[in-house]
């Protein structure tokens, strides 16, 4: 379903839809095509975006083509979906230590149009973070890693 949904295969494409995204959360899915994981997202996302549309601007982005936002969000599990409302970051709190960005495939269809639209309003409201609406057994656990500290 990667095939239905935009790609950012550069930098400044990734730049150009953090700036020009205005009223709507942006959200960047960093993963590969061929990911048996991402597929599961895109097919998620693909089936949510025209329900979406008003709320939300979602792109793919590979994370072999754009290694500077790669390491700039510490994508180190894929896929990993960042959003942004208005070029700013916003953050979720999922109950983990991570709020920058949710890594993992959602599980329903309704987990991410519920947190699309709390960021939707949270971002409405002037806030960064926002409390995750999804159920915390439906968010995937995993560990940070932490190298050279």
């Amino acid at each position: 379903m990667s095939f239905l949904l935009p790609k950012l295969t550069s930098k400044k494409e990734v730049d150009q839809a953090i700036k020009s995204t205005a009223e709507k959360v942006l959200v960047l899915r960093f993963g590969r095509d061929e990911d048996p994981v991402c597929l599961q997202l895109d097919d998620i996302l693909s089936k949510t975006s025209a329900d979406l549309s008003k709320m939300a601007a979602i792109y793919l982005v590979d994370v072999d083509h754009t290694p500077v936002y790669t390491q700039y969000f510490d994508i180190s599990y894929i896929p990993s979906t960042v959003f942004f409302f208005n070029g700013q970051h916003m953050k979720v709190d999922y109950g983990s230590p991570d709020h920058t960005k949710f890594v993992g495939s959602f599980k329903t269809k309704q987990d991410f149009v519920d947190l699309i639209e709390v960021i939707y309003r949270g971002a409405m409201r002037g806030k960064l973070i926002v409390q995750s609406p999804i159920d915390p057994k439906n968010i995937p656990k995993y560990d940070l890693l932490y190298q050279d500290i």
